[in-house]
């Protein structure tokens, strides 16, 4: 009997997916069910593992250094990602008007999130040197500085996550003048036909219909300001003191560093349980203010 053209387009459907699934099964649920498993374990990566139960877990509770870099993670989230959505939104919206060379502006205001992290934030490691640094050298003709970007506990962990926002705020702006530009322009002449000002167009037609947007940055800007690492692994090492360590590079000292992999998959397990929370949080209170139509 012949194959039924459903089946067959069935078959040939997950066929395509297949691999993108497989990758999926192989990259993150199964790192997600190990660190489950290993969070009960004691392991060096070389030895015998030793089933510990729950004696990880009970250790957070008095590790100093897990406490320190959840208030740094806070920290950052709180310094990135406001100021990433904010700037994003005022820039996206300078752009978002017919005026010469903006396609250049566009161009290089994106052009960052697309340059390698490593590489930009080296530029900053240097631009952020206390003693031959530009921004110091800057300062200096004000007679101010020199300010220790890297070396000063109390701004380290935001000079870091300045320098993000510079990484990635491109992302966003494309992500709302894509936004902006899908709005139908015939909200607009109904609103100069209601004898609405510049302010009040913005207020009542663009911001409303800009929320699936600002709904969609806000969650991936939280979930990646959460497993912040790469930044922090190049340019501080999580010094001054421990003044920049994140719950991410925690996790990699301790697997990668002290051996401790067990550890390392509580602390990844807290991590998991934190961006989720904080995600299903976000979706209650944020997701019912989305509106798709005025």
């Amino acid at each position: 009997m012949a194959m039924s053209t459903r089946l067959r387009d069935n078959i040939e459907g997950y066929l395509f997916i297949a691999p993108a699934f497989a990758g999926f099964l192989v990259f993150m649920v199964y790192p997600i069910i190990a660190s489950f498993v290993l969070g009960t374990y004691e392991w060096t990566l070389t030895g015998k593992p030793n089933f510990i139960g729950l004696a990880n877990f009970r250790e957070l509770a008095r590790d100093e250094v897990f406490w320190i870099s959840i208030r740094n993670t806070v920290k950052w989230v709180i310094a990135y990602v406001p100021a990433s959505i904010i700037f994003a939104f005022l820039l996206a919206n300078a752009m978002d008007k017919p005026m010469r060379g903006v396609i250049a502006y566009r161009t290089i205001f994106y052009l960052p999130s697309v340059s390698p992290l490593i590489g930009v934030a080296l530029l900053f490691v240097w631009l952020y040197n206390r003693d031959f640094g530009l921004l110091n050298y800057v300062l200096s003709f004000a007679g101010l500085g020199p300010v220790g970007w890297l070396s000063d506990p109390r701004i380290s962990i935001f000079s870091v996550a300045l320098m993000y926002l510079y990484k990635e705020v491109g992302y966003n702006i494309l992500i709302l003048l894509a936004a902006m530009q899908g709005i139908p322009r015939q909200l607009y002449e109904a609103a100069d036909l209601d004898g609405a000002t510049g302010f009040k167009k913005l207020w009542y037609v663009k911001l409303p219909l800009l929320t699936p947007a600002f709904y969609y940055i806000a969650i991936i800007s939280l979930i990646y300001a959460f497993q912040v690492f790469t930044e922090i692994y190049v340019m501080t090492k999580g010094g001054p003191g421990n003044s920049t360590y994140t719950l991410g590079y925690y996790i990699y000292a301790n697997a990668f560093q002290y051996q401790r992999m067990g550890y390392a998959s509580a602390l990844a397990i807290v991590l998991f349980f934190v961006i989720l929370a904080v995600t299903l949080l976000q979706n209650r209170f944020l997701g019912r203010k989305v509106q798709y139509d005025l």
